[in-house]
């Protein structure tokens, strides 16, 4: 019986009524095209029976309650296809993510709530639910706050109790409404899991509907402020609110105070994970895969080049192959480099610590090609893939203070070394905290401020495959990478001088951030971590300060 109804709503709903509706979508269409004067007009021009969210006053609301819905509403887009094609990606597999862009080709023709349900079962269907939580809180956060309306954001923020209610599954934004925007409860629409995993079918009680759960939610209660758009469904909704504002596509659209400026970002946005460096909509996630043989193909090129040709050459042709390297500041700013003929001296001589901010695993190697000579990098936790095509030496530490300082005071012995002090990569304009071990190591020390830019994939990862970061920075059409070399650190601001090691990593840390326009934070990389893997949620702001 299973069987027969399953077979019965997939031949009738999906195929008989989509085939229908394109049908009736097409003559429409091109009645519409032969017959301009019967278009609807612009939705900006239908009359509204609220006002607009310009006219809203932010004061005196500390005491309201503001319900609202999240896409079309907080966020700038009412299309929710990016955020499932993150999950797909990001939770599940690049096969799936495959599957739910072919299946663009009849979402079309599909009506809101059965669209809703196809695009669920793709995204959805057999991943474990801790892993969707996960993205949720470490993936989708960056890219709903670059999509965040700014003028709903100022209005939800200036009212005292939060809650939303919203058709999509509660567990695509609750992480993200509760961590980022201090919403109080999230409503919305709840799917079926087995054994903590996901079977693609939403539950028994169906998709949500706003102005039921909001009647059910607050009873004989009215809440005083509701935000919406000028659909049927929201006008509704916006009904049972004492105050009612509607959000203006076109408005958002046109006007540059929607937009929300990183420097207003509810929380700051310091760590986040995915590979996916832009919004998956249809037309970018299909340029995506357009460009992915093209993008194995060059990355595997430009990975031998760095370990099979000189530094010059490799250079050279890195740059011809779309690779973007500035350098800036002195090659070679190691004044002890002239030639000393004291034998007893020379046995005695230390090499320079070069101390760098940490963007990428490949930080040390375009260092290396930079300098034009040999550098040994010490790592913490890489894939034993990425040290073997690693075509410099790396020596793995055991975050044991005693045995890696001993390592490190062999290593300079023998020539020049590479540090990243903050222990782990961060992708936004922050710099985590420095670990002071190097400063008790070296007497010349050479700070390089280092940052990179990608269009497409992340070359970092705290719960994926490592060994494929370089892969994947590799595989961006024209990845860039920025090397500020500074002057060797004075000998009175060293440990040699009298300083503590603590000022030392401080001092060069500001002078790092300050080269690069990046802000101090006092973070570490078991903060990154423990926000990441969600054992302990976002750390709070209160540890976020100039070191």
């Amino acid at each position: 019986m299973v069987l027969v109804k399953l077979a019965d709503w997939v031949l009738y709903k999906l195929l008989a009524n989509s085939c229908y509706r394109a049908a009736r979508k097409m003559k429409n269409y091109g009645f519409l095209l032969k017959n301009s004067t019967f278009r609807s007009p612009p939705s900006s021009q239908q009359p509204t029976l609220f006002p607009s969210i310009t006219k809203c006053c932010l004061d005196g609301r500390d005491s309201d309650t503001l319900v609202c819905d999240v896409h079309g509403v907080l966020l700038r887009s009412n299309s929710f296809f990016p955020y499932f094609m993150l999950i797909a990606f990001e939770g599940g597999s690049i096969f799936r993510a495959f599957l739910l862009l072919l299946s663009c080709s009849f979402l079309w023709v599909l009506d809101y709530e059965l669209k809703l349900r196809v695009m669920i079962f793709i995204s959805f269907c057999g991943l474990k639910t801790k892993n969707i939580e996960s993205v949720g809180r470490a993936v989708l956060p960056k890219f709903y706050l670059e999509n965040l309306n700014r003028q709903a954001y100022e209005i939800l923020a200036s009212t005292g109790s939060k809650v939303v209610f919203t058709s999509v599954p509660r567990v695509v934004v609750e992480g993200f409404l509760r961590d980022y925007l201090g919403v109080d409860c999230v409503k919305g629409t709840e799917l079926h899991t087995i054994g903590g995993y996901f079977t693609g079918f939403v539950s028994g009680s169906g998709f949500l509907v706003k102005h039921r759960a909001l009647k059910e939610y607050f009873g004989d209660k009215i809440p005083d402020v509701g935000l919406g758009n000028s659909s049927l469904h929201d006008q509704l909704f916006l009904s049972l609110c004492k105050e009612a504002y509607v959000i203006n596509k076109e408005e958002c659209k046109s006007s540059a105070s929607s937009i929300m400026p990183r420097e207003k970002y509810p929380k700051p946005l310091i760590f986040h994970d995915g590979r996916l460096a832009f919004l998956p909509t249809p037309f970018a996630t299909l340029s995506m895969f357009m460009w992915l043989p093209f993008g194995i193909m060059l990355a595997i090129f430009r990975l031998s080049i760095g370990i099979f040709l000189p530094y010059k050459m490799a250079f050279q042709l890195g740059t011809l192959s779309g690779l973007a390297i500035r350098v800036k500041g002195s090659i070679n700013p190691n004044p002890s480099s002239t030639p000393n003929h004291d034998h007893q001296n020379q046995d005695h001589k230390k090499g320079v610590l070069y101390v760098c901010t940490h963007r990428t695993l490949l930080d040390p190697v375009f260092l290396s090609t930079s300098l034009a000579k040999p550098l040994t990098a010490v790592t913490y936790s890489v894939s034993k893939m990425s040290e073997i095509i690693a075509p410099i030496r790396t020596v793995r530490l055991t975050r044991d203070r005693k045995k890696d300082g001993e390592t490190m005071k062999k290593l300079l012995s023998e020539g020049d070394l590479v540090v990243c002090p903050e222990g782990t990569t961060c992708r936004e304009p922050y710099l985590l905290r420095f670990s002071s071990l190097f400063a008790e190591l070296a007497e010349e020390i050479v700070p390089v401020a280092i940052n990179t830019h990608v269009s497409m994939f992340y070359g970092t990862t705290a719960s994926g495959l490592k060994c494929l970061d370089p892969i994947f920075f590799l595989m961006n059409p024209r990845p860039s990478y920025y090397l500020h070399i500074l002057g060797k650190v004075p000998k009175q601001l060293t440990v040699a001088g009298g300083r503590s090691s603590f000022e030392v990593a401080n001092y060069i840390q500001r002078k790092l951030g300050d080269a690069l326009g990046f802000e101090c934070t006092s973070f570490t990389r078991k903060d990154k971590y423990l926000m990441l893997a969600g054992n302990e949620g976002i750390v709070c702001d209160n540890k976020r300060k100039k070191s």
